[in-house]
Parts: C-alpha cells; structure tokens; sequence
C-alpha cells in the first residue's frame, strides 16, 4: 500500500472526504455506451450458446464451457450495474436492460437490490449485517453441528466458492427469501416469476433442441446440461470466487457492529486488483473493486479513473495489487473463522480452544 497524497496521515475521515475529490466525469454514463456494451456480451453469449448446441468433442466443451461462465459473469456485471442505477440515467431502461442481462444467471432483480445494494453495500464487513461472505466467530462454529461443520469446512475451502454462493447467497436471499420487507415483497415475487418463466423457456427449447436433433431423450438431457447447467455451475463458482477475494483477506478486517463506520467499510473493506486485459473484458472494471463501493453510482467504466484518484488521496489504507490466483488460494487457507474480539482472523483450532467463560471458569 502506497503513501496517501494530499490527505492527513492517521486523521479519522469520512467516506464524503473520499467522495468529495471525485470528478463529475466519473459518473457519466451516456446511453449508447450501455446500449453498445449490453449489445457486445449479448453478442459473445449467444455465440457461446450457438457452439454448445453444435459441438460435443471434450477439446472443444470445455473451453467453451469456460467461455460461457464468463459472457454469463460479463452480462450479469453490467445488470449489477443496472441495479445500482450506474448503467443508464433512466430508471426504467436500468430495470427493463438490468433484469434482461441477469436472465442468465438465473438472477432476481429485486432481490438481488435488496440483497445486494442495501445489505451488503450499506453494511460492507460489519458483523451481523453484511451476509455476503460473512465470516463465524470461533464460539459460533463450534456451537454448529458436525454436518454443518463439514459444510462450513467445504464452502471456506479453495473448491467451496461456486456452493457458498449458490446456498447462501442465491438461493437463501434470492428463491427462497423468508420474510422480505412488506414495501419489497410483491416486486420481488414479480421478479422471481419472471426468472422462472425464462428458465422454464430456455429449458424447454433446449430439451426439445436435443429431442428433435435425433438424440432422444438422451439427446435432450444432454442437450440441457452442456448448455445450461454445466455454464451455470461454473457461473457460480466464478461469481463465488470474485466476490470472496473482494472481502476476504487475511489483511481485511471485518467489525463489530458498533465499531464500524461507512469509511471503514467501504474504502478498507475491500480492494483493488489489477488483472489482464482479457479478464476484464468480461469483469469490466469489477476487480477495481474500491470505487465501486466509494459510490455506486460511478458506471463501471468510469472505476479505472475513480480509483486512480482514490489512490492518490488515500493510498495509505486502500489495498491495490496485481491479482494472481496465488491470493485466492492463500485467503481460503488462512481465513476460516474470524475472531470479532481481537479484530483477526483464525483457523479452525481456535474453535478447539476453551471458551472464555469456561477458561475463567
């Protein structure tokens, strides 16, 4: 981490501070750019999906199963981006544009808002608040049951991101949401019964392409798996996995809920990565990950510059490095449970050790 410019070393800042040195070319977002970057990944998805249905050698599959994960994450970025009001100045055009690009993904547009926006972004790293990728105290996991233990050992684990994600995040705050706020709950079941009639479309036509192709109902379940489920899978190992290295870290504190602040969260609570050219071509800006949670508001190409600035003004607290695998893998083997008391992070043993009040006892 760099030495911060033009603020005060040590002073205790706001996030205005941060947001008062942003330009107002950062939040430009002219219709036509959102328009042409909907209509590229559109592009590169529906050629993806053409080649699926066509090819079935392994040499050939499996890249394009990678491929296909990634147009998905690529679309899905710019309806997350929709949902923050970042993509285009109308609010109808975010929605209609939004929910379409999140199609794939089997997303709830309104759940994911509610999910996404306003817990996770208005509460980034604070105990109890924020549940994505929401760390347990040594005395909660070992209040867990032994089959719940071994999910948690799965889904903390390097293979573990692609279940988390489906579990705790998709299926939990997005299909089967308990208890929604009342001024929420029929867009969200508006939204979901959309969702459904696309998987049930897509599903249908991909079942009857395989049937008709000679394949039977063979050809139909096959069908169905190289394009859909297979991409889909992938798709939630990759969200998994970006949204873990955006706030997990051995170097990331997480806070109590009294201590934490929105410049605490929002600007130490998650990162910037440098990653290649044809990475971002899909993640588009996503792993310059700081801005983003500076102001939503900021479209995602206008990240880069944001966060040039943020560097320049507060580079003594924000984390930026070029993003390797490398740190992905070290973060799943050091940051298991997280001790709220001491403000760091633990592996399992400290579950092992005597609590507290019985250590006193």
């Amino acid at each position: 981490m760099g030495q911060a410019k033009g603020v005060e070393q040590g002073a205790d800042h706001t996030l205005g501070d941060v947001i008062r040195f942003l330009p107002d070319e950062v939040y430009d977002n002219p219709t036509w750019k959102g328009l042409a970057y909907l209509a590229r990944d559109l592009v590169v998805y529906a050629a993806v999906v053409t080649a699926l249905v066509h090819f079935d050698h392994p040499l050939l599959l499996v890249p394009l199963w990678v491929l296909a994960a990634l147009s998905i994450s690529a679309l899905f970025i710019l309806g997350h981006d929709a949902a923050h009001g970042a993509l285009f100045k109308s609010g109808r055009l975010n929605y209609a544009l939004g929910q379409f690009a999140m199609l794939p993904a089997l997303h709830v547009w309104e759940g994911w808002v509610l999910g996404h926006n306003r817990l996770h972004h208005g509460h980034t790293v604070r105990q109890e608040m924020d549940f994505v990728w929401h760390p347990l105290g040594p005395e909660e996991y070992r209040a867990l049951s032994p089959a719940r233990k071994l999910l948690h050992r799965i889904e903390w684990s390097a293979l573990g991101a692609g279940i988390y994600y489906a579990v705790e995040v998709y299926w939990k705050r997005m299909v089967w949401l308990e208890n929604p706020p009342a001024r929420m709950a029929a867009a969200i079941r508006r939204d979901l019964r959309i969702v459904i009639a696309f998987f049930i479309a897509f599903s249908a036509g991909l079942l009857l392409l395989g049937f008709s192709g000679g394949g039977g109902a063979t050809g139909a379940l096959w069908t169905w798996t190289k394009v859909f489920l297979v991409p889909w899978i992938l798709w939630n190992y990759t969200i998994g996995a970006v949204v873990y290295v955006h706030h997990i870290d051995d170097t990331i504190r997480w806070y109590r809920r009294r201590e934490w602040t929105k410049f605490k969260g929002q600007v130490e609570g998650t990162t910037i990565f440098r990653v290649p050219a044809w990475v971002n071509f899909f993640f588009h800006n996503i792993m310059i990950h700081v801005p983003h949670h500076v102001d939503m508001r900021i479209p995602f190409y206008g990240l880069p510059r944001a966060g040039q600035i943020i560097l320049e003004r507060f580079g003594d607290v924000v984390r930026e490095r070029t993003f390797g695998f490398r740190d992905y893998l070290r973060a799943t083997r050091s940051c298991k449970l997280y001790d709220f008391e001491r403000g760091c992070w633990t592996g399992y043993a400290a579950a092992s050790e005597p609590a507290p009040e019985s250590a006193t006892a």
